[in-house]
């Protein structure tokens, strides 16, 4: 079965045993802080399992291959989108990404939350895939400190920097589709806020971790 070129509709995914509790897809441009964000919410909601997206770029130091990411050769990535593995996938920045159908097959089988960490034009397709998927985009405070954030972490040439934020440019112009939006300018504030999207999705309460004050943005 040919899979969906980026940036179209993808098929539903065929999950055995039914859906996930709860699909939460997170995006936002690269540098963001979607990581971070991401690590501060497993640890204040329970119940939720963080999908492991595959990528064709290279491992930056202390990311492990099953961990952080099923890194793949392009050879690898092409012949698995061909084959119809992915329920979503796009190019970004020169590099390949995507959520495997086998990763959501196996949160589907725990009953848990399941929670995305994509780039922009998955998030699309993974909308239309599972439509009542609940959407976050995370924003930088502004533009300025999201390229301060790119150089700063020092994992790529000043000419991918450029690249990402042209990139960033286009996403930060989309981010009016998504259900809800969080500014990551304080860290904890900014985690909290994610934190209580979910848990009002799930009806659960929060941790007690002694943080601050609930809020969101809707």
């Amino acid at each position: 079965m040919q899979a969906n070129p980026p940036g179209s509709q993808a098929e539903p995914p065929v999950l055995p045993g039914g859906p996930p509790k709860k699909v939460f897809v997170v995006t936002g441009p690269s540098g963001v802080g979607k990581g971070t964000l991401i690590r501060g919410l497993l640890e204040r909601v329970p119940g939720l399992d963080l999908s492991v997206s595959a990528t064709t770029r290279a491992p930056r130091p202390g990311e492990d291959d099953g961990v952080d990411y099923h890194f793949l050769t392009p050879e690898a990535f092409e012949q698995r989108a061909a084959a119809g593995d992915f329920v979503e996938h796009a190019t970004y920045s020169g590099n390949r990404y995507g959520t495997l159908r086998a990763e959501l097959e196996r949160r589907a089988a725990s009953g848990h939350g399941v929670v995305l960490e994509i780039e922009v034009q998955g998030a699309r397709q993974v909308r239309e895939a599972v439509p009542d998927a609940i959407t976050v985009f995370i924003a930088p405070p502004s533009r300025e400190a999201l390229r301060a954030r790119l150089v700063g972490r020092g994992t790529d040439a000043l000419e991918q920097v450029d690249e990402r934020m042209r990139t960033a440019e286009r996403e930060l112009e989309a981010r009016g589709e998504f259900d809800h939006e969080v500014v990551n300018d304080r860290l904890e504030q900014a985690t909290e806020s994610l934190a209580e999207i979910v848990r009002q999705t799930l009806n659960t309460e929060p941790a007690n971790l002694g943080g601050p004050e609930e809020r969101t943005h809707p």
